[in-house]
């Protein structure tokens, strides 16, 4: 066998670091660098474990899926993964965000982003108050805030900089509680639907978010992700408190998530234009879940209307997933968890979709063309 020189090892060592270097190196877009993640219940990895809250879901079986926690729940509301931790996965973080609240989300563990998302926060600051504690959207962003020092202090300005703005993408999904708990909660919510038309409460919501948006971006943000509020008449809850048939849906509450979803894609056309250097993508959440809905039997699904885990009324929809919960075998045949959220199959399915798909569901870039902006 013939004898192998040193140098030529050497050699050999050097040029796969070259190559690694090309191909993931300082100032590549080949992996996204951070994924930060503000939102609700939907995207929630366990912020609301560390509060004070009726709103949690850090119980069994919730998790049970999910093979990062072998199976524990961690305060995802869902069976695995939600759609934000798919899609960090799909475009190349090597780790989930670490939710803010949790004691482990500082130094070099934040570099692959973080997750600010409170199950029942909203646009609204009084979004919520039936839950008692959550992070609204604007102390979401306030807790950003002091993310984006602790980068210079890891990077320096000049790199963190470049790193949140070149290499991050910021995902909001937030809207839904605005309407299921606070404008559609009179009684709770300071009697929001007695005092506003639905277009003022509307209003009120999309001045709101321009506003949030907008301070993002001073803080450097600049590639965004913004969810439409999804076909909230049709979850199982809706379904169950209104005594609906199983192709039924609420009218009032979708039509309300409707009117703000044509106010939001305006909204976010009008950044495109007045935001220098941002990107404002639209993902159409309403159409891409109520298709999963309607076609449920074409994605591998046996039923779109009763929850996996839950309790209460035809559809399991009116207590949320605990212990005591029913819990079904077939996990994966579920368009919804529980009550009110998607499973992991279905969230597997929506984040594919805007990943990789057309401008049907995102907006003017899908998010692996957004990573590589």
């Amino acid at each position: 066998m013939a004898s192998v020189k040193p140098w030529s090892l050497v050699l050999v060592v050097f040029c796969i670091m070259s190559l690694s270097y090309l191909v993931n190196g300082a100032g590549s877009n080949e992996g996204l660098g951070a994924s930060f993640i503000f939102g609700d219940s939907l995207v929630d990895a366990g912020n609301n474990n560390y509060l004070q809250t009726l709103s949690r879901a850090n119980i069994p079986p919730n998790g049970i899926d999910f093979k990062a926690s072998g199976g524990q729940p961690t305060g995802r509301y869902t069976n695995g993964r939600t759609i934000g931790d798919i899609v960090g996965e799909e475009l190349g973080v090597p780790s989930y965000a670490v939710p803010y609240l949790a004691p482990n989300s500082t130094g070099k563990a934040i570099l692959y982003g973080v997750n600010y998302a409170s199950g029942g926060g909203g646009i609204m600051n009084a979004t919520g108050r039936i839950f008692v504690n959550r992070l609204g959207l604007d102390i979401q962003i306030d807790y950003f805030n002091n993310t984006r020092k602790q980068f210079d202090k890891l990077l320096g300005p000049s790199k963190a900089k470049d790193y949140i703005s070149k290499r991050s993408i910021f995902s909001i999904t937030i809207g839904a509680n605005d309407f299921l708990n606070n404008y559609l909660l009179p009684v709770l919510s300071v009697g929001a639907r007695i005092s506003e038309s639905p277009d003022a409460f509307i209003d009120d919501m999309i001045n709101h978010l321009r506003n949030q948006l907008t301070r993002l971006y001073q803080l450097d943000a600049r590639k965004f992700v913004i969810g439409n509020v999804g076909p909230i008449g049709c979850i199982p809850y809706q379904k169950t408190i209104n005594q609906l048939n199983e192709n039924e849906c609420v009218d009032l509450a979708n039509k309300l998530a409707m009117q703000y979803n044509r106010r939001l894609k305006e909204l976010l056309s009008e950044l495109n234009g007045k935001l220098q250097g941002a990107i404002f993508v639209h993902a159409n959440v309403y159409d891409l879940v109520m298709e999963l809905i309607t076609n449920y039997t074409k994605y591998g699904f046996t039923t779109a209307s009763k929850a996996c885990c839950g309790n209460g009324g035809q559809f399991a929809g009116i207590i949320p997933c605990g212990p005591t919960s029913s819990l079904c075998k077939d996990r994966e045949k579920h368009v919804f968890w529980d009550p009110y959220h998607p499973s992991e199959a279905a969230n597997v399915i929506i984040a594919r979709q805007l990943l990789n798909g057309s401008t049907k569901y995102i907006s003017p870039v899908n998010l692996k063309q957004l990573r590589n902006l």
